[in-house]
């Protein structure tokens, strides 16, 4: 076994040319993720049938979902996000459901409420739409503070609270939640508390031309096809338990953590920032670091998937001071700014 080990962590040799062949530089995981990778690709073929672009978009999810955390999605009205979202929980064997957040929307409408039974004369809980795999809640900037407070419990401890029973959520659990910029009409800002229990936070921007091409092509050519029609499930709730247990697996070294802890740390003490992340955002980028390693096959974090976990788990929990959002500046800037200033480990 010792033996096995020394081989696998031997250099490449190298060529007359001094330089390691593509076949030298060919390693074995640890950790097999072939099936995983295989899995990956089938969910980015299916959604490519109706989804134009947003290679990154997708990206995001595949690992918030692989992370076990939820996703909001911020862009202005009919870039596909809802449409996006509702394809992507059809690639799984799971429930689904969408609920349309309003200003008149209460809690019970969303976690259920309790009803009295005429025949047995016992108030029963009828559980409301949050109960299920996949839970997409649109517009969710749109529905009042109390009505927002009413997810912190399910989003972070994956069960609700009716009259004092709890009631757990069937794994797995995960919210899809769009919303518009606040600066449109008749939209609140979530609470820091709120946004914290979100891994990420994607941000969809307008296509580019070659893809609004494509995107009237692909509904010309659909004609009267639903979107929904077109995408099959790939993944069952099993498979997809498997793949998080792998990629809680795979390894990520003393100094990555450190690499990540010591970015995270600067966020609470930088000049520009009014507020920086927690623990908690340390955590969720190593989680999604760990996700980006697996999806691309490898069983081990590199500081290229910090950096791709950094700016989607970082810009909705840091806050930047009075002085510099008046002067235009973005938490993306601050966040780059951070990174340059940190020693990439070796």
């Amino acid at each position: 076994m010792e033996n096995e080990e020394l081989q696998n962590n031997t250099p490449p040799e190298e060529t007359s040319s001094g330089a390691p062949t593509e076949q030298d530089l060919n390693f074995e995981n640890r950790i097999d993720l072939s099936e995983l990778q295989q899995a990956v690709e089938k969910l980015r073929t299916e959604l490519a049938k109706v989804i134009v672009g947003q290679q990154d978009f997708i990206e995001l999810l595949i690992v918030s979902l692989l992370s076990n955390g939820h996703v909001l999605i911020e862009g202005v009205p009919g870039i596909a996000k809802t449409v996006t979202a509702k394809l992507f929980a059809k690639t799984l064997e799971t429930g689904f459901n969408r609920i349309q957040f309003t200003p008149d929307l209460m809690p019970s409408d969303v976690l259920g409420t309790s009803v009295l039974n005429m025949k047995t004369s016992d108030f029963e809980f009828k559980k409301g739409p949050i109960f299920s795999n996949m839970v997409l809640i649109d517009e969710i900037n749109r529905a009042p503070a109390k009505t927002q407070a009413a997810l912190f419990e399910v989003m972070e401890e994956r069960q609700v609270t009716i009259d004092g029973v709890r009631y757990p959520m069937e794994p797995p659990f995960m919210v899809l939640a769009t919303q518009n910029p606040v600066e449109q009409e008749g939209t609140y800002a979530l609470p820091e508390a709120q946004l914290d229990r979100f891994l990420f936070k994607i941000k969809v921007d307008y296509p580019n031309l070659e893809e609004e091409i494509n995107i009237l092509k692909t509904h010309h050519e659909r004609k009267a096809t639903k979107p929904l029609e077109l995408i099959d499930a790939v993944l069952t709730p099993e498979k997809l338990l498997e793949f998080k247990n792998k990629t809680q697996e795979v390894i990520i070294e003393e100094k990555i953590l450190g690499y990540i802890a010591e970015i995270v740390t600067k966020t609470r003490t930088h000049p520009h920032l009014y507020l920086g992340g927690s623990p908690r955002a340390s955590i969720a980028v190593m989680n999604a670091s760990k996700a980006f390693a697996a999806i691309n096959g490898r069983d081990f974090v590199t500081p290229e998937d910090i950096k791709k976990s950094l700016f989607p788990v970082l810009r909705h929990r840091i806050i930047l001071s009075p002085e510099r959002e008046m002067e235009g500046m973005s938490t993306e800037d601050v966040i780059e700014m951070i990174l340059q200033s940190v020693e990439i480990p070796r």
